[in-house]
């Protein structure tokens, strides 16, 4: 492997981060690195958004956009569809884990660092394709977007969808996200809920004038841990569910009978079930109790019976090998569901090291990804 080109030399501002030129065109286990080794944290995606800005600015055949830290480039070669290949910029917080390193060689070489599953190695591959293809198969319309690990209501390709929905118009979408290399439809929806609990407040030498809310608490965790999930098939493809207690608070001392608890659930269910259903699931399980629902997104259809959808999955598979499966976390694909534009998860890294402070990405996944993409946009 050969080492990453070096960032620029610092300015004489000591807080100020080095500029980094990222080689589109270069190695990209270089470029997977150089990505991952900027800052990215969500919330200071700036550093990473203007390094991209300036790379994708150097190609003639694309047209760059900007909205804060989302950037977006596209191709205007009068194709009759347009696809949106999408990926995030932003990682959770360093877990003393960068800056990244490579272990092993050849074919089971992997880079380990921060990002690299979720989601620089699929990021490298998009920018190594928008560099190349000048002229692809379709329109390509190439998202890089920020405040993906937080809040909704941050989420950069949330904030491109209702400030310029023109930017992404488009018969199909691919999100980058990490999927070991294979081929995921749609996502799994999701819901997170409070079951509140009063109690009355006392002395614990005296606990029998008050009334404990921890305790009650003990009813709601016994119906969730009976509660079988569902499997689901949708379009082919069968989602698992799962609604899980995620976080329980309560009481304010060692000597108090606590008077109130908090229980928090996560939902996760299959993308058949809209919001309303979901929610009805839920009240009719925990019937008694006060649920409040907290925040939820509805999931996202396979879309695989969508003839755009069914040309991209022949051609990735016919480089990967294997069949479509379900993505039973939620994605952004949902925002695309939402736009009415059918949309899959495709990507390098395993998803189950995100997050993770041993994340790592084979560099024989990111190679594969890229070819297969490469693929399907030259078909």
């Amino acid at each position: 492997m050969t080492d990453r080109p070096a960032p620029a030399a610092p300015t004489s501002d000591p807080t100020a981060v080095p500029t980094v030129r990222l080689d589109l065109d270069g190695d990209l286990v270089d470029l997977t690195r150089a990505l991952c080794d900027l800052p990215s944290v969500s919330g200071d995606e700036r550093a990473i958004a203007d390094a991209v800005e300036e790379a994708l600015r150097a190609y003639p055949h694309l047209e760059v956009l900007r909205d804060g830290d989302a950037v977006v480039a596209r191709t205007s070669t009068g194709r009759p569809t347009r696809v949106v290949v999408a990926g995030h910029l932003d990682t959770v917080p360093i877990a003393d884990n960068l800056p990244t390193h490579v272990v092993g060689e050849g074919v089971h070489a992997e880079i380990w660092g921060r990002g690299t599953v979720d989601m620089k190695a699929g990021v490298a591959v998009q920018l190594a394709l928008a560099a190349e293809l000048a002229t692809p198969t379709h329109d390509v319309t190439w998202v890089f977007y920020d405040h993906e690990e937080v809040a909704a209501d941050l989420n950069g390709l949330g904030r491109l969808s209702r400030e310029h929905p023109d930017w992404l118009a488009a018969d199909f979408a691919v999100l980058c996200e990490p999927t070991a290399g294979g081929l995921e439809g749609g996502c799994n929806g999701t819901m997170r809920l409070e079951v509140r609990l009063e109690g009355v407040a006392a002395h614990s030498a005296r606990a029998w004038v008050g009334r404990n809310a921890v305790h009650a608490a003990g009813e709601v965790l016994r119906r969730l841990e009976e509660y079988e999930p569902r499997s689901v098939e949708v379009d082919g493809l069968v989602y698992r569910e799962s609604l899980n207690a995620v976080l329980i608070s309560g009481g304010t001392a060692a000597n108090v009978i606590p008077d109130a608890c908090v229980v928090t659930i996560n939902y996760r269910f299959a993308p058949s079930t809209s919001v309303e259903q979901a929610e009805a699931h839920v009240r009719e399980l925990l019937d008694g109790y006060d649920v409040v629902v907290v925040d939820a997104a509805p999931g996202a259809r396979p879309g695989l019976d969508d003839p755009a959808a069914r040309d991209f999955a022949a051609a990735v598979l016919a480089v990967t090998g294997g069949v479509p499966a379900p993505k039973y976390g939620w994605t952004d694909v949902a925002r695309f569901s939402a736009m009415g534009i059918p949309a899959v998860n495709f990507g390098p890294g395993d998803p189950l090291l995100a997050h993770k402070a041993d994340e790592r990405c084979p560099v024989s996944q990111i190679a594969v990804s890229h070819l297969a993409l490469r693929a399907w946009l030259t078909a």
